[in-house]
């Protein structure tokens, strides 16, 4: 009997050890702080594609989804208003060049034929009148003539050298064209009407929409035929070898995390997958960005900053908007 005694009180023993050890187990476990776990997502460089001219769009050459390279061309735009300044300036050109043309090669021949006419007509009468104011003052020095016969003799003389004078001097200008200042004056005007032609031509490819870079359309906003705005984006180009991980963590479990450092990534949808990665971005977030007390009372307001990290090597699969976590 007192044996039996014995047993129970060894088997009530050990039960009450070993509910406490399970009660000591399940308190450990249940106070054992759990991993730190930091999510963030997978972001990429974007590309926005605009135009500098205003138009429809007449044709799109890729879709969402598609890849392309940098250069590419991507859409056209439709634009009457730089088709009709390209006209005219051509017409400009061709005007000022004209201009020049004719300041160059100064008058025609017809014209410099007809100077020299004019010239030898007045050259004649000028011999002719000569020759009567010398008779004339021959006889006005033998006072045979009156001196009013002589004045008017003397006169006409004078005005068919004046004229003779002028004559030459049409001839001479004709022959020689335009004056120096004039060409240059011309020349200038050619210059101005190329400078404007340039600059039309750089609007009409401006109509030929290109990729910036490579990767894969995104996104396409307007459609085909609707009108387009100066500067407004058409689609947005994802570069995929320009990928990071971004991360919003509260400044109190900052601690690690460095720039320079280096974390691991795990990517859910790549099966979980591992990716080592170094950061190289840390900055509070603003103001109004998410904020969490650490504590109801008596603790400061923890603000949250933006982490960034680059993969060390490219991670084939990876997208834009995939979740990352990181275990601290």
């Amino acid at each position: 009997m007192e044996d039996k005694k014995n047993y129970n009180l060894i088997i009530g023993v050990i039960a009450l050890v070993a509910i406490i050890l399970l009660i000591a187990a399940a308190g450990y476990l249940v106070s054992k702080p759990k991993p730190q776990v930091i999510q963030g997502e997978a972001e990429a460089s974007e590309y926005r594609v605009s135009g500098k001219v205003p138009g429809r769009i007449e044709e799109m050459y890729v879709k969402e989804g598609q890849l392309v390279s940098a250069g590419d061309t991507v859409a056209m735009i439709d634009s009457p208003e730089v088709k009709a300044k390209l006209f005219q300036a051509n017409a400009a050109v061709a005007a000022a060049t004209a201009q020049r043309d004719k300041a160059r090669n100064g008058a025609r021949t017809e014209e410099i034929a007809g100077a020299y006419n004019l010239w030898q007509t007045a050259l004649v009468q000028e011999s002719v009148l000569q020759k009567s104011f010398e008779r004339v003052n021959r006889l006005y020095n033998e006072k045979v003539v009156s001196a009013q016969k002589y004045d008017e003799v003397k006169a006409k003389y004078d005005a068919a050298v004046a004229s003779s004078s002028a004559a030459k001097s049409k001839y001479d200008m004709a022959v020689a064209g335009a004056r120096q200042e004039d060409k240059d004056a011309a020349q200038a005007l050619v210059d101005r009407a190329a400078g404007a032609l340039m600059e039309v031509e750089a609007y009409m490819g401006e109509l030929y929409l290109t990729a910036p870079a490579g990767g894969v359309v995104s996104s396409i906003a307007p459609k085909t035929g609707e009108l387009v705005g100066t500067g407004s984006p058409v689609m947005t180009i994802m570069d995929l070898d320009d990928i990071w991980f971004t991360f919003n963590v509260r400044e109190d479990y900052l601690d690690g995390m460095t720039i320079g450092s280096k974390i691991n990534v795990s990517i859910p949808a790549l099966g979980g997958k591992s990716v080592p990665a170094k950061i190289n971005y840390m900055a509070v977030r603003e103001s109004y960005a998410t904020w969490k007390a650490t504590k109801e009372t008596d603790m400061y307001d923890a603000k949250t900053f933006e982490i960034r990290a680059v993969p060390d090597n490219k991670v084939e699969g990876l997208l834009p908007g995939m979740s990352a976590i990181v275990e601290k």
